[in-house]
């Protein structure tokens, strides 16, 4: 694919996780875990589509997701519903997972990559890398994304920290 089909886009870059996921699948069996993970990708992409949002990519319990500059209240506010909608959906299975998210703010190169007839999109660059590094308990949020967020949003996530 040729490279010049990329941009390179100031993104709001998310990591999403399920803390515990090792340890719960290792008490299933793989339908049943292949079960869950299709109703997990299910909430996800619904709610980060609503957001206007894009699911890059799913990696078992793992996601990477990327909103337009213009839609990072929209993704951070997205996240802090989905979260405790998230948790409850995991606990009323009896799964013992939370899910954990690291948000980064920064420029990544987007676009197709992969050979002709089984290109995708993607999304790559230091800033990417960043974010999959960040340690995260819960929601962690960069400086860098931090200062993308209005007030607004910023009060709530900080309430969120509080409460959580």
């Amino acid at each position: 694919m040729a490279a010049s089909l990329r941009t390179r886009s100031p993104m709001l870059i998310v990591f999403l996780d399920l803390d515990g996921y090792k340890v719960a699948c290792a008490e299933r069996g793989d339908l049943e875990v292949a079960d869950m993970i299709d109703d997990y990708y299910d909430r996800i992409s619904t709610a980060v589509q609503k957001a206007g949002g894009r699911v890059v990519k799913f990696i078992g319990d793992g996601a990477l997701i990327v909103f337009s500059e213009r839609a990072s209240d929209p993704g951070v506010s997205m996240l802090l519903d989905l979260i405790p909608r998230v948790d409850r959906f995991m606990r009323e299975r009896g799964w013992r997972c939370r899910l954990r998210a690291r948000v980064h703010f920064g420029d990544v190169v987007a676009g197709e990559f992969g050979s002709t007839g089984a290109a995708r999109f993607d999304v790559m660059g230091h800033e990417v890398n960043s974010t999959a590094l960040m340690l995260s308990d819960g929601v962690a949020v960069s400086p860098t994304a931090l200062a993308q967020l209005s007030a607004k949003t910023r009060a709530r996530l900080m309430e969120y920290r509080v409460s959580a």
